[in-house]
């Protein structure tokens, strides 16, 4: 049973990972840069953050069967854990000042190219 409920997550965490990448990818393309991936904070983790010119991008990636499982796995319990985590992120940034920040998510679902949702949901 322990070993069954291992190799879930073990699955579940590789999954995440190769969805991050694709995300990651499908961004690049547009003309992001990635600057940091899983971003860990004691407050939080945000799974990518990337950045054109002075927008950067706070990026939940979720990798679900549709968009529609995709959207509503974003509580708001997590924006908050996000953007907790995007302020201290943010408050390190030299130049921070003249930043524009928005939360966005990709959504990775099978047999397709990554969805990126702009402005997912708004900051406080």
């Amino acid at each position: 049973m322990a070993g069954e409920a291992r190799e879930r997550r073990f699955r579940a965490y590789r999954k995440g990972h190769r969805g991050e990448r694709l995300a990651a990818l499908a961004l690049m393309l547009k003309g992001y840069r990635i600057l940091a991936r899983r971003h860990r904070t004691k407050l939080g983790e945000i799974d990518l953050i990337a950045r054109r010119g002075d927008l950067v991008l706070i990026v939940e990636v979720k990798a679900r069967q549709t968009l529609t499982e995709a959207m509503e796995a974003l509580s708001r319990t997590s924006e908050r854990r996000i953007e907790a985590a995007a302020d201290l992120w943010l408050a390190r940034q030299p130049d921070y000042g003249r930043l524009s920040i928005r939360f966005d998510m990709v959504a990775v679902l099978p047999r397709r190219w990554p969805i990126h949702v702009e402005n997912v949901f708004h900051g406080n």
